[in-house]
């Protein structure tokens, strides 16, 4: 039973979309732990089964539960069919506060004087521990959120009680009845009666309120996806009520998309709160009371200057984004009400449910669903792309299935998006054009993109988890220092007060306070280099992740080839039989006929400012016709034509035509997951209406009447395809007017088939001419290139063969992945592709499938796999076997929904690559940001949507931003390394003066610290990157064996050489115990000083607590060394070539380090007094000098020797890796290894069937569908916006 209770108390929260599964995919339910599974977590389970949609959270019953999502199953509306916003799944644990525990814990923290406060800010967890008792959810007034990713951060909420009795109505509604119309809204089940309150929380910026039936808190601000078509007409068509309109303000809230300017003295106090800067301001405090004024003063003005940049910074992206979405808030708008009708009010007054009027233009404020007429919207600012979009009404059916799943082909049609522009509107009726509300503030398309800002996706590069444990090592090594110098002032009977100080100041010498700020200018100076290439950023810390990237990723239309299109010719279709070509570049006009018809109507152009505007392909089709789009304002209305048509009709150069002109009655938009799109369109004089399809060959071939595709069907598509030309298929069909009175009450199954197929538009598409050299220098570099792309696959094999995606002469192996039918398993079949070299005047490439009785001409590896979207699908549904071992060697994948594409992208990040991606589309949203480096070629304002933006079209950009982030990633090693020895360094001297009472001189440590150190670590990483990409990356992770021991052996060569000197130095005839002996250091001291001048330095000490702790020989001795030895490493870790220029192309560096070699040399030699005075240093014989100059020279080409030659000699270490036998880890590796040696891979000229061999059949859920969709995504809109650091995480 108490077992029961503990797990009782927490449940499930996805606090990022409201996910819709796609129908046939199922969720997956995991239950952790003893305990049956809830009833509530069984009414879930078998509500995503069954409705096919899952509403956030899960019940806090007696079992514990655990929802695992597949996350290419789930689906959130948006244009570009992902959603930016990134949100892990978080588990819930409710707290009820305990005063007891409130009144220790605030007693705790004064006598910690704050410690305990700090701890608690850090550490919200603990917090929520330390005052509040384990409890039910229903019960519980604390929430504590934690992420069930890799990170597992902890989110402390407290739970908050709405009052519907403070509404201008009060609720009379008795305890049985609905508070809203809606049957389906949680509000209903939300209001606790007869208090009539509802307990909520806010998670960023979503509200989420506590379903009192099924026990879990669920999101609000948007309609349920369980209402029905008819539902959404009848419950919302007329406008809500003005009561329940109060009611849903109350617990939706305002629909705003509020950024707050962050106040700055709240920026200020979270990075002062920072772990480090406390760290920090603790170690400085300690140096003050030293009296180490000069270098806590600089390290103090670097500090400040530091925190106001950051402040500055976060400031002004808040202050931007606050601009930017505040327009948003403040948009009158039109909604029709059932007492009021007509009633103008502010958008942020706007609740779900809400009936919204459409006037000609309005940027939306909320996502809506379109009821009555038709929209044109521009929604680049979520896609970037302006292309004009056609939204049509949902339709009015009387069915009980949800309404997504109803219109799941393509249910955006239907949705209007926050922040999308509508252009025109178009009545069907006699009404206005109308919208009900669908989801309000955050819950919106817009709102997810701020989100985005808001709430970044952290990232989990090694790197910063490697930094994280140096930094733990380096304070543990400062702790060990601690117990050190404590043991050795104890040791001599130092008081107390001094032991502590003593080795408080050994403690926080190990850890440099410069890190933060040294790590980070290798992504500045790399960021700005990118930006002169106008390459510009808005994740900075993807540049070192840039640096990993050994397989890239492209789209092809607009990325590998040029954007637009050019008409080359159409292939028309009579009786069954292809005709002869006719060729748009002859000038001729195509003769008039039903292709021509198709070709002239079968679009979503409309005319804005006198310009055609759409699909770059509709504009070239439509133009090669020389038909015109008429003007508006004539009127067609008495031929019976609404006036909402588009009319077109014959231009000037058109062929002759009997046709006065035609219209474009009604649309069924184009979309990338169906393919094609239709419209009907009537004769002016005519009483038929007639439909046409456009869109993928096969898929338009797949609803025409079989005996109207010849038989050639396939072999003239192959035909065009192979020669790279871009293929679109059109279709016809007759409808009779008198068999509808409206064309709005044709369902799209019932025009799209029987089609009769017209024929083919061929397109011609050209490799940009940066292409070939880009791929061919990735190709040298070892760098995997793929191509993803919606078009056909032999069109997509043949752009790959043309620009050496494929090299010459390698295989080419089709895989053909189908459905089980019936009784028959599903099937994959292996073809082997062959190309065929033409004529010399025919340069174009040719492919045929291999005859599958010749014989095998043996075995290679440089084979390619290549398959469409569909078979991809199938694999991944039915032969999960065998998709890593096809990904390995896969380069061509077409016909790639957005939501494949962003699959794949994924698979190959699970086998270990680290993947690029190029792409120019709204197609390409999800895979730029499923990407560790998504890179957009879109101009648009909208290409936020990726990490990287080009503002060059073409994919030069791929190699800049690789050599960037490989320069970026070895410098910020590079810093790293010398950071870590320079703690080592002054650790190891300190340590060895502490030995005797004594430490280093102030201005020793500034000479160190500022004037070496801090210089090196601002200029170090300006190296620019090597002009030619090496055949290998850098190496990704600190904790490695060559880094390790590079560490190692360099701390061993500087603790030799200083424990050598300051043994070496007491054995000198001239030596003594100056602060021991002074008396005798005055009669054998070197005649260079007078009396005064010794004895004023010997007292002058630096402000310690220990007489004389300063001027000692083994200082002299000790401190060139140290010096030489922070410069030698600087310059040994700055290594160039092949990653970045040689370290003497960077002048200020070199420049820099050259200095302070020579102020260290004349320091030493110079025999100036007041040098040595100012320096605390004792003048020693000369020969003592040389040797210490010496022995550094000779510790400097021992350690270069040692990294140059052994740790940074790549070959050195694959010899002995070979050896040894040790393998790369990386799961591609892993599965080349086992491919190379398995004798019957790869399959050529073969069927295998799901249910044959090791393979048998396998089920996976999240490819039961037509379309998976992209999983977690994250995006900027504005500005320069830095994703989560690793020192957050301290």
């Amino acid at each position: 039973m108490e077992e029961d209770h503990k797990r009782s108390h927490w449940a499930l929260l996805n606090p990022g979309e409201d996910n819709e599964l796609i129908p046939g995919g199922d969720a997956v339910f995991q239950v952790v732990g003893a305990g049956p599974l809830s009833a509530g977590m069984a009414k879930a389970a078998a509500g995503v089964a069954g409705a096919r949609a899952r509403e956030p959270g899960v019940r806090a019953g007696a079992g514990q539960g655990r929802l695992l999502e597949k996350p290419s199953g789930f689906r959130r509306p948006g244009p570009s069919r992902c959603s930016p916003f990134w949100a892990p799944s978080q588990e819930v644990f409710g707290y009820q506060t305990q005063t007891l525990r409130r009144a220790l814990c605030l007693l705790g923290s004064v006598l910690s004087c704050g410690l305990l406060m700090l701890i608690f800010y850090w550490r919200p967890q603990w917090n929520v521990w330390a005052h509040c008792a384990p409890c039910p959810l229903k019960e519980a007034d604390i929430v504590l959120l934690r992420t069930t990713d890799e990170f597992q951060k902890y989110t402390r909420k407290k739970v908050i009680y709405l009052y519907l009795s403070v509404l201008k109505n009060p609720i009379h509604s008795k305890s049985g009845d609905a508070v809203v119309a809606d049957r389906h809204s949680v509000i209903n089940r939300a209001v606790l009666k007869p208090e009539f309150k509802v307990r909520c929380i806010q998670v960023q910026k979503i509200r989420y309120v506590w379903d009192n039936v099924e026990e879990r808190f669920q999101k609000v601000g948007l309609l349920e996806d369980s209402n029905s078509c008819s539902d959404i007409h009848h419950t919302f068509g007329s406008g809500l009520q003005k009561e329940e309109q109060e009611i849903r303000r109350l617990i939706c809230g305002p629909n705003a998309i509020e950024v707050e300017i962050q106040p700055i003295w709240k920026l200020l106090v979270k990075q002062v709160l920072n772990p480090f800067y406390v760290f920090q301001a603790f170690t400085l405090t300690l140096w003050l009371s030293q009296g180490y004024i000069e270098y806590s003063v600089a390290i103090i003005i670097l500090t400040v200057i530091s925190i106001i940049l950051s402040v500055y910074d976060l400031r002004q992206q808040s202050v931007n984004l606050h601009n930017l979405v505040e327009g948003h808030n403040k948009i009158q708008v039109t909604i029709h009400t059932r007492e009021e009708g007509l009633q103008e009010l502010e958008s942020r007054l706007l609740v779900p449910g809400d009936v919204l009027v459409l006037p000609g233009k309005l940027s939306l404020p909320c996502d809506a669903v379109l009821i009555d007429g038709n929209c044109i919207v521009n929604e680049g600012m979520l896609t970037g792309e302006s292309i004009p979009v056609t939204k049509t009404p949902l339709p009015q059916v009387e069915s009980s299935m949800p309404w997504k799943t109803h219109s799941l082909e393509d249910y955006r049609r239907h949705v209007l998006f926050c922040g999308t522009e509508v252009i025109q509107t178009k009545p069907t009726g006699p009404g206005p054009v109308r919208a009900v509300v669908l989801q309000t503030g955050f819950n919106t398309a817009k709102g997810d993109l701020v989100r985005s800002i808001l709430y970044p996706r952290p990232l989990n590069f090694k790197l910063y988890s490697d930094a994280f444990k140096f930094i733990i090592f380096l304070a543990f090594l400062g702790v060990v220092g601690f117990f050190y110098a404590f043991g050795v002032y104890m040791y001599h009977g130092t008081s107390a007060r001094d032991t502590v100080t003593m080795s408080l100041l050994l403690l926080t010498v190990s850890v440099p306070p410069v890190l933060p700020a040294a790590l980070t200018t290798g992504i500045f100076y790399a960021q700005k280099r990118l930006k002169k290439k106008n390459i510009f950023c808005i994740s900075p810390q993807r540049i070192n992740m840039c640096g990993q990237i050994n397989l890239v990723c492209f789209d092809k239309t607009g990325t590998l080839t040029e954007d637009g299109l050019d008409l080359w010719g159409a292939v028309p279709v009579t009786g069954n039989r292809f005709q002869a070509v006719h060729s748009f570049t002859s000038g001729s006009a195509l003769p008039w006929g039903p292709l021509c018809e198709a070709m002239a109507s079968c679009h979503s152009l409309i005319v804005l400012d006198g310009t055609i505007q759409g699909d770059p392909l509709d504009v070239k089709m439509f133009e090669g016709t020389n038909w015109v789009i008429e003007d508006s304002s004539v009127d067609y209305s008495g031929f019976g034509i609404p006036a909402s048509s588009v009319i077109i009709k014959p231009g000037p150069g058109a062929s002759q035509t009997p046709v006065k002109a035609v219209a474009i009655l009604h649309q069924f938009p184009f979309s990338s997951g169906l393919q094609r799109m239709s419209v009907i369109t009537r004769q002016i004089g005519s009483d038929h209406f007639d439909a046409y399809m456009k869109g993928a060959p096969e898929m338009v071939a797949s609803f025409c009447r079989p005996e109207t595709v010849p038989s050639d069907f396939k072999k003239e598509l192959k035909l065009y395809t192979m020669q790279g030309f871009r293929v679109i298929a059109l279709a016809h069909k007759p409808l009779m007017a008198g068999e509808r009175s409206e064309v709005g009450t044709y369902a799209r199954e019932e025009v799209e088939s029987e089609l009769t197929f017209l024929g083919l538009l061929i397109m011609e598409n050209r490799l940009k001419k940066e292409t070939k050299p880009v791929l061919r220098e990735l190709s040298s570099a070892r760098i995997r290139t793929v191509m993803i792309t919606g078009d056909n696959l032999q069109t997509a094999i043949t752009v790959a063969k043309n620009s050496e995606m494929i090299p010459q002469g390698n295989k080419v192996i089709l895989i053909e992945a189908n459905e089980p039918e019936g009784v028959a398993p599903a099937s994959v079949t292996w073809q082997l592709l062959e190309g065929k070299e033409e004529e010399p005047r025919n340069k174009e490439t040719r492919l045929h499938i291999r005859d599958p009785g010749l014989p095998d001409e043996g075995r290679g590896d440089d084979y390619h796999f290549a398959m469409s979207g569909k078979s991809y699908q199938v694999i991944a549904q039915h032969f999960s076997d065998l998709l890593p071992k096809i990904l390995v060697n896969g380069a061509i994948f077409a016909r790639m929904s957005p939501g494949q594409k962003s699959n794949l992208v994924e698979e190959f990040q699970k086998l270990n690559y680290y993947v690029g991606m190029c792409g120019d589309g709204a197609n390409d949203c999800g895979a730029l940001k499923m990407a560790h480096a998504g890179i957009s070629l879109s101009e648009q304002e909208a290409s936020v949507a990726s990490p990287f933006t080009s503002k060059t079209a073409n994919i030069e950009c791929v190699p800049h931003l690789i050599r960037e982030g490989r320069a970026a990633l070895v410098s910020s090693f590079g810093v790293f390394k010398y950071l870590t020895m320079y703690g080592i360094i002054q650790f190891i001297g300190t340590s060895l003066l502490y030995w005797q009472l004594q430490l280093f001189g102030n201005y020793q440590y500034m000479m160190q610290d500022v004037a070496i150190t801090l210089m090196v670590c601002l200029t170090m990483s300006s190296t620019h990157a090597y002009p030619k990409l090496a055949p290998y990356r850098p190496a990704g992770q600190l904790i490695s064996p060559p880094l390790l021991l590079s560490v190692f052996l360099n701390t061993c060569f500087s603790g030799i050489v200083q424990i050598w000197a300051f043994l070496f130095v007491k054995q000198q005839p001239w030596y003594c115990e100056v602060h021991r002996y002074r008396q005798c250091f005055m009669v054998n001291r070197s005649d260079s000083f007078s009396n005064a001048s010794v004895d004023g330095n010997l007292t002058m000490g630096n402000g310690t607590l220990i007489p004389y702790s300063i001027l000692s020989f083994e200082s002299t001795t000790l401190w060139p060394i140290a010096t030489f030895n922070c410069i030698m490493v600087a310059f040994i870790f700055s290594k160039g070539k092949p990653f970045r220029k040689p370290v003497y192309t960077n002048y200020l560096f070199s420049f820099l380090l050259i200095s302070a070699l020579g102020v260290t040399i004349f320091i030493m030699f110079a025999d100036i007094q007041v040098i040595y005075s100012g320096m605390e240093l004792i003048p020693t014989i000369m020969t003592w000098r040389i040797s210490v100059l010496v022995a550094s020279l000779v510790q400097f080409c021992v350690a270069y020797f040692v990294e140059d030659a052994i740790l940074q000699n790549r070959e050195l270490w694959l010899l002995i890796k070979k050896e040894r036998g040790v393998h790369s880890k990386s799961q591609y590796r892993k599965w080349q290894r086992k491919l190379a040696q398995d004798p019957s891979w790869p399959p050529t000229n073969r069927t295998d069937y799901s249910g044959e061999g090791k393979n048998g059949f396998y089920s996976n859920p999240a490819y039961e569908n037509s379309e998976p969709t992209p999983i977690q995504k994250a995006t900027e809109v504005i500005g320069h916006v830095t994703e989560q650091h690793f020192w957050t995480r301290l």
